[in-house]
């Protein structure tokens, strides 16, 4: 009983250390700045991507092709936001610099929402009940699960072991996705894409937070490199996710991916790789658990209940739900639409080359 209230004291010990950090006052704004870049970028992205489909006239939502990233590039809407997605990462990472993780990643699920009331007003798609709700537990699952790493994290070297690792289990996820992708574009829809996303842009953080570390100790060498090397192709990779689920998606569905889907994997990552949070106890990998399976049922919500996809779902008949199925009345068939009726007779078709009798 002692052993809790002291766990207890020491949690609030943390909780009031992390509040009292005069950097907060340049961190917070950083981070809020970045999450107003990251979704105002996603905006302009996603237009650029729907004036080229609507351009080209070909439907990217599949995979773009070569001939759509060219046309990428010659968009300004697209170039806009694209400049402004680096400002949102350049903000993110000097928030890091001032504030803990725990004021500064769920501050980046603000975005989520900017977006969803910026959507609604371009698209004039309101959000309805549902989308609220998987909204809500998208931020709130993320913010649970930053809390709980943020308590029992610790800040350590990363070995060259480790770094293989993470290195060997990134080559394995971008090979199974991109082979995912090869076999099942065709059925996959937004959803597939945001959470390939998502994933590699987890790994693309936690390498980008090792090499920033290496170079700052001096230490570049040909592992150090390989990291690169694996940063920029996760990046190439992971951006093409990104323009794909433009295509086929609303943009705070988006958002919705790179905002909980990444910073999860990259926390897990840590847990489970680098050893970042060895001495946590058994509740907080439960809470971890429950915080993850929250966050992730919002996206999967967002994904089925959005009301931009479900109004042009309805646009082209996609039933979405189930209905219940008529009775059958005698001389139904299974999947018609009624009663089976016999074809009307239509009078006997005369050739005007026969004889005719004309008695």
């Amino acid at each position: 009983m002692l052993a809790e209230i002291e766990n207890v004291g020491d949690v609030g010990e943390t909780l009031v250390g992390v509040f009292q950090n005069p950097g907060l006052l340049l961190g917070i704004p950083l981070a809020i700045a970045g999450a107003a870049f990251l979704s105002l970028g996603t905006q302009y992205q996603h237009r650029g991507v729907q004036k080229v489909e609507a351009s080209l006239g070909v439907d990217g939502g599949k995979g773009l092709s070569g001939n759509h990233l060219k046309q990428l590039l010659l968009r300004p809407s697209w170039v806009v936001g694209t400049l402004m997605l680096g400002l949102a990462i350049i903000c993110q990472l000097a928030a890091l610099t001032q504030a803990p993780l725990i004021v500064v990643q769920p501050l980046g699920a603000i975005a989520l929402v900017m977006t969803t009331l910026l959507n609604a007003r371009i698209s004039g798609h309101n959000p309805t009940k549902r989308s609220v709700i998987a909204i809500s537990c998208c931020v709130g699952g993320v913010f649970l699960f930053v809390f709980i790493a943020a308590l029992f994290a610790e800040d350590k070297d990363v070995s060259d072991y480790q770094l293989s690792i993470v290195l060997s289990i990134l080559m394995v996820v971008i090979i199974a996705l991109g082979g995912l992708w090869l076999a099942l574009r065709r059925k996959m829809g937004a959803l597939f894409y945001i959470l390939c996303a998502g994933i590699i842009y987890g790994f693309v953080a936690t390498l980008a937070k090792v090499v920033i570390k290496r170079i700052q100790a001096g230490d570049f060498e040909w592992l150090t490199l390989v990291c690169v090397i694996a940063l920029v192709a996760g990046t190439a990779v992971g951006g093409y996710f990104v323009q794909t689920a433009h295509a086929s998606g609303p943009p705070d569905l988006v958002i919705a991916g790179l905002t909980v889907i990444d910073p999860i994997v990259a926390v897990l990552i840590g847990l489970l790789v680098l050893g970042e949070a060895a001495g946590a106890p058994v509740w907080a990998y439960v809470g971890f658990a429950i915080a993850g399976a929250i966050a992730i049922f919002g996206v999967i919500e967002l994904a089925r209940y959005h009301p931009q996809v479900v109004s042009e779902s309805q646009e082209i008949g996609i039933e979405r739900g189930s209905t219940p199925p008529h009775p059958r009345a005698e001389g139904d068939v299974p999947f018609a639409s009624g009663p089976l009726e016999s074809p009307p007779l239509l009078p006997p078709t005369v050739d005007p080359d026969a004889p005719q009798d004309r008695a």
